[in-house]
């Protein structure tokens, strides 16, 4: 009989050490090993703009995809202008004599929350709970809350593994989200009096893409810079971006696309 005791004490003992290393030593050291094999990106935070100047360039003014903002240059070539679709754009292809290329695209508001939500199809209180305060209102919030995350963020010693999934979700995602030639040379806030949103992408390292995203409860509008046949690197100054930026506004419009 006390051998048996023993057998099943033993057997009881070691179901639990299994299932503890199942459970839980196993979601640990596999949240060590991604904090410590994750890209260069996912430690990118955003920062403040260095330069907040605005170009004084003379410049022009354009309207596309529902939106009107001023490019402080005078190439534009417009033969090679192209919208998508064209029907009913939502994204306008410009193209410059200098070599520079300019994608604006328009997007609805909340369009990342709401695209969470029904492709998981959970509640805004689950999706907060899993991205973060304000990830359900909006498109701003959900992405600053992925853009903070970091590894050095990540609740290693945590006690419920599904904690741990979830921060290796948030760090896979914000690494795919960010993944590309813009990112690793700096996140940056941006803004103007009715929208605000992210740089991705320091013009002074020369990346082939910059990428500026601005949201609203209106909608969203992004401007993708690209260089010489797409590949760079991007001739482009910050003052500059900053002069787009700050004109942007949204206005209702019959046509997509027009110069003054």
């Amino acid at each position: 009989m006390r051998l048996l005791r023993r057998i099943l004490t033993t057997v009881v003992v070691s179901l639990g050490v299994i299932a503890l290393g199942v459970f839980w030593v196993a979601p640990v050291a596999l949240s060590f090993d991604a904090a410590r094999k994750a890209s260069p990106v996912a430690r990118v935070v955003p920062t403040d703009l260095k330069d907040p100047s605005v170009s004084q360039a003379p410049g022009t003014r354009l309207s596309y995809v529902g939106y009107e903002f001023e490019i402080p240059w005078t190439d534009l070539d417009e033969t090679q202008t192209r919208l998508f679709p064209g029907d009913n754009p939502y994204m306008a292809a410009l193209v410059f004599r200098s070599g520079l290329r300019l994608i604006v695209s328009a997007s609805p508001p909340r369009i990342l929350p709401n695209e969470f939500a029904r492709q998981w199809k959970v509640s805004p209180q689950k999706l907060e709970s899993v991205f973060g305060r304000g990830a359900a209102q909006s498109d701003y919030s959900f992405l600053m809350n992925l853009y903070a995350f970091t590894p050095d963020k990540m609740h290693r010693w945590a006690l419920s593994p599904s904690v741990h999934y979830r921060d290796q979700m948030l760090l896979m995602l914000k690494t795919t989200v960010l993944s590309g030639p813009s990112a690793d040379t700096g996140i940056f806030n941006i803004q103007n009096q009715s929208y605000r949103g992210f740089q991705l992408g320091d013009p002074k390292a020369h990346p082939r893409r910059i990428a500026v995203s601005l949201y609203s409860n209106e909608g969203n509008v992004e401007f993708t810079f690209a260089g010489k046949d797409g590949w760079g690197p991007v001739a482009v100054t910050q003052p500059e971006i900053n002069h787009i930026v700050q004109s942007l506004r949204k206005v209702p419009q019959d046509g997509q696309g027009s110069t003054n």
